[in-house]
This record gives structure tokens, C-alpha cells and sequence, in this order.
């Protein structure tokens, strides 16, 4: 098995910044069909980090964020002869991504997440990330997926309504609903 983690770029490759342009990830992937690890390696280097990140804000999990973002890499690179050839890489990747981490919320059980409103919070950054996370939690899969994906990994609503698979007025509505949700969350546990 290809181990993703484990992937160094190959000499020549490794000046390649990962904001590279539309058309060299095209030619990567043009590259990729023909069976070249090299253009393979470019394209796991570019958006590894990324795809690793929107499945932990979406898991909550690093280790099994690692693991969908290996398998997503897998499912495309297998399945890359589907992609059209004016559609981008990266939304087919991120999509892929994102429809794993729903099913594996979906196989989960929710776990009840215990908060204090009680304890202080000081506005400090780490004190926080925790209370988001604690909060993020407590918003549905889909609801949650929304928020990170837009507020978290800035995409645009075009780009969620892609990954998920919605129109983008259900972006819209999810969004909202979740900004309300979160932030009423948020209000009642910062209250002294």
C-alpha cells in the first residue's frame, strides 16, 4: 500500500511551492494517469497538509483525519480516469475527503461532550480553540461540515455546495443555521 505520509518529493521536484497553478496541476495529473509517482508525489505534497486539516476540523481526531486523507488519496488516484478533464484536481479530492469523514461521523455515535458554563473563560487563544471544539461538537455532521469547511477552511460556497454535494442555497440555509447555532452555543457558554 502507498503510504502517503511517507511520501519525499524526488529531486527536481522539491522546489515546488504547493500554490502552484491550475495548468501544472492539470499536467500532474495528466501525468498521474500515465502512472508517474513523481507527478503523484507533487500532488499528495500540495494537498496533503490541507486535506490532512478539513478532516481533523470535521473529526475532531488527527490520527483518523491521517487515515481519510490517505484514503481519499487512494480512492482518487484510483478512480482518476472519472475525473473530467475541466474539472479540478482539488475539488475532486477535497470531495471525496469530506464524503468519508460524513460516512465515518455517520458510523459514529455521538458522544456527549460535558460542559461547565461555569468555569471561566479568560479569552485566551488556547482556552479557546478548546471551547470550539467542545462547541463544534455539539453542532449535527451536517451543520458542522458547513461551518468548518466555509469559516474554518475558507472556501467559497461554490466550493462547499461542490464538496458536499447540495445546491448552494443549501449551503446558504446550513450556514446560517449553524452561525445561529454555534453562536448561541458560544453565548451561553461564555456567560458569567
Amino acid at each position: 500500500m502507498y503510504d502517503i505520509r511517507k511520501v519525499q518529493m524526488v529531486e527536481g521536484y522539491a522546489a515546488v511551492s504547493p500554490q502552484i497553478d491550475a495548468t501544472q496541476e492539470l499536467y500532474w495529473v495528466a501525468r498521474c494517469r500515465e502512472g508517474d509517482q513523481v507527478a503523484l508525489s507533487c500532488l499528495i505534497s500540495k494537498h496533503r497538509v490541507r486535506l490532512v486539516r478539513a478532516a481533523t476540523n470535521l473529526l475532531r481526531d488527527r490520527n483518523e483525519a491521517e487515515d481519510i486523507a490517505q484514503e481519499a488519496f487512494l480512492k482518487a488516484f484510483r478512480e482518476l480516469a472519472k475525473l473530467r478533464e475541466d474539472r479540478a484536481f482539488a475539488g475532486y479530492l477535497y470531495r471525496i475527503c469530506i464524503r468519508l469523514c460524513m460516512d465515518r461521523l455517520r458510523l459514529k455515535r455521538p458522544e456527549m461532550v460535558e460542559f461547565d458554563p461555569s468555569e471561566p473563560c479568560e479569552g485566551k487563544n488556547i482556552e479557546n480553540k478548546v471551547l470550539i471544539e467542545k462547541l463544534l461538537l455539539k453542532l449535527p455532521h451536517e451543520l458542522r461540515a458547513t461551518l468548518v469547511l466555509r469559516e474554518m477552511e475558507q472556501l467559497s460556497y461554490e466550493e462547499v455546495a461542490e464538496v458536499m454535494r447540495v445546491p448552494i442555497g443549501t449551503v446558504r440555509s446550513r450556514l446560517h443555521t449553524a452561525r445561529e447555532r454555534f453562536r448561541s452555543l458560544w453565548i451561553e457558554a461564555t456567560k458569567e
